[in-house]
């Protein structure tokens, strides 16, 4: 087998490049569908920075693994509060029904 000049042979060259292969990027829209939502709410999720993004130009592109992380840490936090129940608003009191 050949080396190059950095001693590297044409096999340990293709394992490079395959394990550096550039992330999946999606778009607004189909973060929408995925998460099946409103384009509108996937712009304001990444926007807000809920989903890491980058832009691109003037669009946005998010990539899978970001989605990802979303997803499963809204899971884990939905697991957290499940069993304690938060309360909402202010106290209410039951008025006395005579």
């Amino acid at each position: 087998m050949s080396k190059n000049e950095h001693g590297r042979s044409d096999c340990d060259i293709m394992d490079m490049k395959d394990s550096q292969k550039p992330p999946t990027l999606l778009t607004v829209r189909e973060v929408a569908d995925l998460l099946r939502v409103h384009q509108r709410t996937a712009y304001r999720l990444i926007t807000g920075g809920s989903i890491k993004a980058i832009k691109i130009g003037s669009q946005w592109r998010v990539p899978e693994t970001a989605l990802m992380e979303f997803i499963e840490k809204g899971w884990k936090e939905s697991a957290s509060t499940s069993g304690a129940k938060k309360k909402s608003g202010p106290e209410q009191f039951k008025l006395p029904l005579d």
